[in-house]
């Protein structure tokens, strides 16, 4: 601990030789003694405003905050506790199920092997998912239509408020497979037997295909969500001061001059934040979404292979009666998946304040 002197915060009088306290040293202390009572007035004068927080914060309290006491069966033995199967009741078994994924013979490649195809899942969603909602940004912004702009903003914000079944019954329907002449072929499968698609793939069913299960993924992940995103940075592109953009004309710049020399510049740091946001959720994939597209295809070829992920195969171990601590080694899974995602989001951070000088704290 440092040691405070007099010279620090006090102005010696060399007159006098005494100390005295400078007008914003005072003004400092006025404000630090007066700090809650400044906050107190502040919540009252506002208190409008912090009742609609109060809904928000219930709901992360009780289904973010109070369900972590479950992570903890993953130090504990399901097999001593009731019938229930109350965590609480459950005997300590420590770091056992996490030596498991990475010395067990069976279950410990089954795990890597789902967290390579999550990590893969994930880059790719970064990879088309992240530019894709800034692209739209800059072209809401170049529409100068107020009508026209808004119309074209309901129509990508939709799909973000449709639900996760519906969005895998649409892709399901537009890429399947003739399943032995018992239902229609979907119009995408259609078109892409036009285009001289392997028919057998296509009779399969193109979402329960290797070869095109993630690029499926992918593109519906993309019209779910890339015009919800876009809101931010739109937000971001209209923050943007008028003054710039006469200035960049003055000096000849066009169109595209302007974009690369005014707009990202400017929209930089909201580009940083929300990339690293990303990040940090990086392995944390669509777990409903992928166990409504996993399945076998009518010719017997499944996507399990590129498919399964962490959260779909810990879902499988909590269920399956023939692993021993099959609940506490899925949590296992889930919390190593998460642990990894933790450091991912750390080390983004830390980059991002050496390169650019933004980061989330």
């Amino acid at each position: 601990m440092f040691k405070l002197k007099c010279d620090d915060f006090l102005v010696y009088d060399e007159s006098t030789g005494t100390y005295s306290m400078s007008a914003d040293q005072q003004v400092r202390d006025e404000a630090e003694k007066n700090t809650w009572k400044s906050a107190g007035f502040t919540i009252l004068k506002d208190w409008r405003l912090y009742l609609m927080l109060v809904p928000m914060i219930l709901v992360y309290f009780l289904w973010k905050y109070m369900p972590m006491y479950e992570l903890t069966a993953c130090f504990k033995d399901p097999t001593t506790g009731d019938a229930a199967g109350h965590v609480n009741s459950m005997s300590w078994a420590g770091l056992r199920y996490f030596q498991m994924l990475f010395t067990d013979k069976q279950l410990s490649p089954e795990f890597w092997f789902a967290f390579r195809n999550t990590f893969i899942t994930a880059f790719y969603g970064l990879l088309f998912g992240f530019p894709t909602p800034i692209i739209l940004a800059l072209f809401f912004n170049e529409v100068r239509s107020n009508i026209v702009r808004s119309i074209m903003q309901v129509c990508v914000y939709l799909p973000k408020f449709l639900s996760t079944v519906i969005v895998t019954s649409l892709a399901l329907i537009l890429f399947r497979g003739t399943a032995n002449g018992k239902q229609s072929e979907g119009i995408v499968a259609s078109i892409f037997k036009a285009f001289g698609a392997d028919k057998a793939l296509i009779d399969n069913g193109l979402v329960f295909t290797t070869q095109y299960y993630r690029a499926i993924y992918i593109i519906t992940d993309l019209w779910e969500h890339a015009g919800y995103d876009s809101i931010v940075f739109f937000a971001a592109v209209i923050a943007v001061s008028p003054t710039s953009y006469e200035a960049a004309q003055i000096d000849g710049a066009g169109k595209m001059a302007q974009m690369r020399y005014v707009v990202i510049p400017s929209i930089l740091s909201t580009v940083v934040i929300m990339l690293i946001m990303k990040i940090g959720g990086l392995l944390s994939v669509g777990y409903e979404k992928i166990y409504l597209l996993l399945g076998d295809g009518v010719n017997g070829e499944d996507n399990y292979a590129v498919a399964q992920v962490v959260s779909t195969l810990a879902n499988q171990w909590s269920g399956d009666g023939n692993i021993s601590g099959g609940k506490a080694l899925g949590t296992a899974a889930e919390m190593l998946n998460n642990l990894i995602g933790m450091i991912l989001v750390l080390g983004a951070n830390a980059v991002a304040k050496r390169a650019s000088n933004v980061s989330l704290y």
